[in-house]
């Protein structure tokens, strides 16, 4: 779980994906659901 932009760009990283904060808002490559794009908190 990510908590955090940070926490996403090094899972996307760890994954094989070097440019991974370059994609953050590609929604060919992240969705984000529950709650806005770079939003953490618990809904």
């Amino acid at each position: 779980m990510a908590f955090s932009d940070e926490d996403l760009i090094e899972f996307l990283g760890r994954a094989g994906l070097p440019d991974a904060e370059d994609v953050l808002d590609d929604p060919s490559w992240v969705k984000w659901r529950g709650a806005d794009a770079h939003h953490y908190e618990a809904a």
